[in-house]
Formats: C-alpha cells, sequence, structure tokens
C-alpha cells in the first residue's frame, strides 16, 4: 500500500506492506467551493452578527486586519484583496489601512515570505503592510488584567484603529482547542507579556487545554476575556480540506462567526477510532507548517491520544528551517540537560513561561505516551540531538522494526497530522 503523508511542498511517498493492517485516518470528504473568490465576496455580503464591510465602515477613518504568520497556509489572495477594496469602495483611504502580520513571537515575514504571505502585489503596493514585534513595549496599549491576573497588552495599531478585522484558518490547536477568530489577537498581536503569562504551566497543564476543546479550557477562557477587554471586533474565518481548497468562509463579528466556524470544522476535524495502537505514523502537515521542528511538536500531540501506551509513534517533517528560535533550542537543551521529569517541575515552579519553552512542554505529554521518532531531511545531526526523540534515515525499516517488536502488523497512519485529531472512544460491544 502507498501513503502520502503531507511534507514539505511535494509530499512523502510510503510504501507499507501489503500484509500490515493499515487504519487510514483522514478527514471525511470535505465540501469545497466551485468559485473560491466568488464565495468570499458572498460572505462579505452576508456577515454574521455584523454589518457588511460597507455598513461597519461608515464613520471610520482607519482599519487594522490582522492575517496569520507564514506558518499558516490562509489563502490571503483570496481573502486580502477582497477586504481592500471593500473599505476603499467604502471611502476609506488606503493610507489607512494596515495589514498586520501577526506573529506572536515568531519571526517576522518580511521579503520574499512576506509577498509569498500576502499573495498580491496590489495589495502590498496599495496599503500599509507590517509585522507585529511583541518585545517592543511601546507598540502595545495595556488594557488591565484579567481574571487569572495576566496582563492585556495588544499592539496599538489593532486597538487605536476604527475598524478592527481578523482572518485566519479556523483548525484544530493543540492548546487553545482550535485556531482563528480571537487567537490571531491573542497571542498573535500580544506582547511578551501577555504571551509567556499565558502559556504557563499553570494554564497549559489543565486537561482541557487540548486539541478540539472549547468547554472549560482556561487558555481559550483567557483569550475570550481579552477580546472583551478589547470591544468590537470582526473576522473572516476560512476552513481549508486536505488539498488546500477552501471548504468554508464567514464574515461577522469575531465571537459569533468563529463559533460557527468551529462547528463546521469540529465534525471534520475530529476522527472517533476505536482501538489504540502499537504504531501510529503522522505528519506535520507539510509545508507551512512543517518548517521547523517547533511546529512539529503539534503533529505528535494530536495523534498521541490513539497510541498505545509505550507503543511507538513515527512523525514526518521536513524542518527545513531546522529546530526553529534561538529561545526555542534553549528550552530543548533544558529538556535534555534536565529530562522529563526535571524539566516539567522547572515550569510548574514558575507562573510565567520563559519564550517558546511552552513547545517543549507539550512534546512531553506524547512522550509520556510513548517512544517518538522523527524522519526529517532538514534537521542536522546537532539538531536532531536537541530535540529529545529518536531520529531515523530508513522509515520503512524504522516502521518494521516497530511491527515486529510489538507482535502486532496494526498501524495507523495520519497523513494531515496535526490537522486530523484522531480521538479514542471505545464502545462494548
Amino acid at each position: 500500500m502507498r501513503v502520502t503523508m503531507q511534507y514539505g511542498k511535494t509530499g512523502l511517498p510510503v510504501e507499507l506492506p501489503d500484509d500490515w493492517d493499515v487504519t487510514i485516518i483522514r478527514k471525511n470528504p470535505m465540501p469545497r467551493y466551485p468559485d473560491p473568490a466568488e464565495s468570499v465576496v458572498d460572505a462579505l455580503s452576508n456577515p454574521v452578527s455584523s454589518g457588511t464591510i460597507h455598513e461597519e465602515a461608515k464613520g471610520c477613518r482607519s482599519a487594522c486586519i490582522l492575517i496569520c504568520d507564514i506558518t499558516r497556509p490562509v489563502p490571503n489572495n483570496l481573502l486580502i484583496p477582497a477586504l481592500v477594496r471593500d473599505l476603499l469602495d467604502a471611502g476609506m483611504d488606503a493610507g489607512r489601512i494596515t495589514i498586520l502580520v501577526a506573529t506572536g513571537l515568531h519571526r517576522p515575514n518580511e521579503g520574499c515570505e512576506l509577498e509569498e504571505l500576502i499573495g498580491d502585489e496590489w495589495v502590498l503596493k496599495s496599503v500599509n503592510v507590517a509585522n507585529h514585534f511583541a518585545l517592543d513595549d511601546s507598540a502595545h496599549v495595556y488594557l488591565g488584567d484579567t481574571s487569572r491576573g495576566i496582563p492585556a497588552k495588544i499592539d496599538r495599531r489593532f486597538i487605536e484603529a476604527d475598524l478592527r478585522i481578523v482572518t485566519g484558518l479556523v483548525e484544530p490547536h493543540f492548546m487553545a482547542g482550535y485556531s482563528g477568530g480571537r487567537k490571531v489577537i491573542v497571542p498573535g498581536i500580544a506582547h511578551a507579556d501577555t504571551i509567556t503569562r499565558l502559556h504557563s504551566a499553570q494554564l497549559l497543564e489543565h486537561p482541557n487545554a487540548a486539541n478540539c476543546v472549547l468547554d472549560s479550557n482556561p487558555f481559550h477562557a483567557e483569550q475570550m476575556e481579552i477580546i472583551g477587554m478589547i470591544g468590537r471586533s470582526l473576522a473572516v474565518n476560512v476552513v481549508i480540506d486536505e488539498h488546500r481548497n477552501l471548504s468554508f468562509v464567514n464574515f461577522g463579528e469575531i465571537v459569533d462567526s468563529h463559533a460557527q466556524a468551529v462547528n463546521f470544522m469540529e465534525q471534520y476535524a475530529k476522527v472517533s477510532i476505536d482501538q489504540r495502537f502499537g504504531t501510529v505514523l503522522t505528519s506535520a502537515a507539510g509545508y507551512p507548517l512543517d518548517k521547523t521542528y517547533y511546529q512539529t511538536v503539534k503533529g505528535m500531540v494530536g495523534a498521541m491520544n490513539i497510541l498505545e501506551q509505550g507503543g511507538n509513534m513515527f512523525i514526518v517533517s521536513e524542518c527545513s528551517e531546522g529546530m526553529g528560535s534561538s529561545h526555542y533550542v534553549q528550552a530543548q537543551k533544558e529538556l535534555c540537560r534536565l529530562g522529563t521529569v526535571g524539566f516539567k517541575d522547572s515550569l510548574l515552579s514558575r507562573s510565567q513561561a520563559m519564550i517558546d519553552e511552552w513547545q517543549t512542554e507539550m512534546q512531553l505529554k506524547a512522550m509520556a505516551v510513548g517512544n517518538l521518532h522523527i524522519f526529517s531531511g532538514g534537521l542536522s545531526k546537532a539538531d536532531s540531538d536537541l530535540t529529545g526523540i529518536r531520529a531515523i534515515e530508513s522509515l520503512i525499516e524504522a516502521l518494521a522494526e516497530s511491527v515486529s517488536s510489538s507482535g502486532n502488523n496494526r498501524i495507523a497512519v495520519i497523513p494531515e497530522g496535526p490537522y486530523v485529531i484522531p480521538v479514542y472512544s471505545y464502545s462494548n460491544p
């Protein structure tokens, strides 16, 4: 059996022996729009709990549009030109429109990468395009503290705009439940003080800070509280299928429109599985998510629910840019130095996380279930040593070793990685 895993830009074909009992886990077939550009226009014309762009822009002299950074495959080439044209048609001056890349604590997207991200030369030439910098104190407005004591500091370009619009991809997220909507603001354009408090172990170790969970999720609750402090914001939400086709798009008030998109995505993102497996093969969802090992952790957490205790999980991720930030590399060094128990103890001793160490913390959750292995063409030997897991050179040989040692030829394969969340739900016959 040949299965193509999402890996880099081209995919990774894997030949599995015919005598293995292979379970391929994919989302159910999703609808796709025959004319994606027209569907965006329709969504802007039929808002959820808000007026149209023309109606919302009345009396507004400025607008700030948030977009996700390069790690998310959002079809900005469809969304951003339509939004900008509507704002211009409503009488807004192009010089008062800002597109802000919601980088969180990630690096800025510049040059050719920014051109790829925006996807439209006219937009780049017509309006202001800028990156968010979480460590720039003067660029943020302090709105007060949340009920949990997290300082709400948000990029002033968004706060001070007359019209605030968020765009984003709605997909499973291993801390916030689902991405998009409020997450593009927090942590997308939040100050480092807000981000590091939001990502503290006190929140992330809660069992409901997990994929596809919003109810009683403290991470989500903090985001929603800060959204309430900001005031009225609008959102364009999109859902894509396994082949990156547009399956859903809506526009409207940020909370209601995001909830509608989540309800749509949930019926496809969560896949009920009635067994666990001693061998699981997954991915980091391919380009652009698998550019770094940092993002690769999402694939591990997404698949861990169906891994037998002590089983073997294999993840394929190109990691064309290596590990990720220097902060993340430092966190991984600490993991290697302290071990899993020592590293987790260090997290729990603090109310504020160190930058990017939360991804290492999430890796611990998958490590607690079974043995992790990675196949990657982009990691150097030094990088591989920092992952804290086993790097393999031959994927099929490593899979065969796992099947042989377990004495069980059952294997689960998740080609799309963290965009599909298998949920173990055994029921007695």
